[in-house]
């Protein structure tokens, strides 16, 4: 236990040591009040709320780098009921879907997994559990969604819930030599795409994640690899729900140096010289492949995905 309301250092003296620390640590506290102010979460959804912040998991490329401050150190929030019970108020509010022609039938969708893997804590935590039983039962003044993203494959705790058809479950999944790579500390592509199809097979709602895409060397023959697989894994499944998002590779200044100080031997390809600036809404500069690349990249995906799942929405390509 804790004797005031900060973490303390967790030593280390140099940033591998500190970061090598920080994902071995979670910490179990109170989600501040500004978390009870939900922000909208484009393309994903229409807003983001949070059950914990930081990961286990240990991507090269991963995006949360350029997003919180401080060692990662894993946070899992406490006060569940305050965030849960939060959300009442923002159904019908959205305009990333609920009020869209596009994606109006998803309802109000709320994102559990921008800051975190809620599957990769959920054995310590059962906040997705709880989350996904809430979204079930609850009365609700409009359509809702749940939908969280995981690199995790235990999901045997979540089968027999009262989803109600309310959750989506996405898979993040890439090309092998990517995964193989790039993502520690998680479940292999061929376990999250089999956990995929027993989600499916309860009825949930699914999706695929495919991010983030890199035009690595052979990468239609590694990519179509990877849809084929997630193919026979879905085939003849009644009332398959399934949405794809693709998702390609960028990064922001602050997240490739804090990337090289965390993993300073990566092959991580985060050379400027081979993009191009995106600006963001707020000012804010990423770099991301040149517009040709980009191109060619959402032309074989949009015809590979409708070639093996032509009934799929893909959601968005970004």
């Amino acid at each position: 236990m804790l004797s005031g309301d900060r973490l303390p250092p967790l030593g280390g003296d140099n940033p591998r040591a500190r970061y090598a620390i920080a994902k071995s640590t979670l910490a179990v506290v109170v989600a501040p009040p500004s978390k009870l102010t939900l922000q909208p979460i484009p393309p994903s959804a229409d807003w983001r709320f949070d059950l914990a912040e930081g990961c286990p998991a240990h991507c090269q490329y991963c995006y949360l780098a350029g997003s919180l401050t401080g060692p990662p150190i894993t946070r899992a929030y406490a006060n569940l009921d305050d965030i849960l019970g939060n959300l009442d108020w923002y159904v019908g509010r959205g305009g990333v879907t609920s009020k869209t022609l596009a994606r109006g039938d998803e309802g109000t969708t709320f994102e559990a997994s921008c800051y975190t893997d809620p599957l990769g804590i959920e054995a310590v935590t059962g906040s997705l559990s709880a989350a996904i039983t809430y979204f079930g039962e609850r009365e609700w003044a409009a359509p809702v969604q749940l939908r969280a993203t995981t690199k995790f494959d235990d999901v045997g705790p979540l089968l027999d819930l009262p989803h109600h058809g309310r959750t989506r479950i996405r898979m993040s999944i890439n090309a092998a030599a990517v995964s193989g790579r790039f993502e520690g500390g998680t479940a292999s592509v061929a376990q999250r795409i089999a956990a995929l199809g027993r989600l499916a097979r309860a009825g949930y709602p699914v999706g695929l994640t495919i991010a983030p895409i890199m035009p690595v060397a052979e990468w239609r023959s590694e990519y179509g690899t990877l849809i084929a697989d997630v193919s026979v894994e879905l085939a003849d499944i009644p009332g398959l729900d399934l949405t794809v998002e693709l998702i390609t590779r960028r990064f922001t200044a602050r997240s490739k140096d804090v990337l090289h100080d965390w993993y300073p031997a990566t092959q991580l390809e985060m050379s400027e010289d081979l993009r191009r600036l995106k600006r963001g809404k707020f000012g804010a500069i990423k770099y991301v492949y040149p517009a040709p690349v980009m191109a060619e990249l959402r032309r074989w995906f949009q015809s590979a995905l409708a070639t093996q799942f032509p009934a799929a929405k893909v959601l968005y390509f970004t």
